[in-house]
C-alpha cells in the first residue's frame, strides 16, 4: 500500500449530524498529502508488485468490527488501509517542513480479528521486495551513495552537553 493521504480517521469528536473531524471542530487537521505517492506506486508495479495507492487512515483503536470497517469506508471511500502510527509521523514531519511518505504491507484485513487469517510473515517479505524496488534517487532530494550512510557527527558535537544550548544572545 502507498498512502497518498495520510488520514487521521478518528480525531476529532461524534455529533448528533454524524463524525466531525477536528479540522471541522477548528482544533488542527486531519488530513496530510504524501509526497511521490504515484511516482511510488509506479515503481512498485513495475518490479510487480500489486500496490493499491490511495489514504492510509490513521486510528487510535484497531477496527475490530465489520460495523466500524463499514463506517470508515464510509467516511473514507479512498482508504487503502488502516494503521496506527502514520499520522503521528505526518504532523512531525510537517512541523519540520520534511515531505513524508507512508508504505504499508498488509498481515490481515481490516474487520472482525480473525488471528488464524494474520499473514504476517508474508507481509515482512512483502516490505522487504518494497525496499528493494523504492526509486530512492528520485526520492533523495541530494546526491548520495546507495545505500544511504549518514554521516557520523563531529566529535564536537558528540562530547557536548545536550542541555547546553550555547550562550545566550540579548
Amino acid at each position: 500500500m502507498v498512502a497518498g493521504s495520510i488520514v487521521a480517521a478518528d480525531l476529532g469528536a461524534q455529533t448528533p449530524d454524524g463524525f466531525a473531524t477536528v479540522t471541522e471542530l477548528g482544533f488542527g487537521r486531519a488530513h496530510h498529502p504524501t509526497a511521490h505517492a504515484e511516482q511510488v506506486a509506479l515503481a512498485l508495479r513495475g518490479a510487480g508488485l500489486t500496490t493499491a495507492l490511495g489514504a492510509v487512515l490513521t486510528v487510535s483503536t484497531v477496527t475490530g468490527s465489520a460495523e466500524r470497517a463499514a463506517e470508515l469506508t464510509g467516511r473514507h471511500p479512498d482508504a487503502v488501509a488502516e494503521a496506527m502510527e502514520g499520522f503521528g509521523v505526518a504532523e512531525a514531519a510537517a512541523g519540520f517542513g520534511v515531505p513524508v511518505l507512508e508504505l504499508r504491507a498488509v498481515s490481515n484485513a481490516v474487520g472482525p480479528r480473525d488471528r488464524a487469517a494474520w499473514r504476517i510473515g508474508e507481509a515482512f517479505a512483502t516490505l522487504e521486495r518494497i525496499f528493494t524496488a523504492l526509486p530512492y534517487q528520485a526520492l533523495l532530494p541530494y546526491e548520495a551513495p546507495l545505500p544511504y550512510q549518514a554521516p557520523l557527527p563531529d566529535r564536537a558535537v558528540l562530547s557536548r552537553d545536550p542541555l547546553d544550548l550555547g550562550e545566550a544572545t540579548s
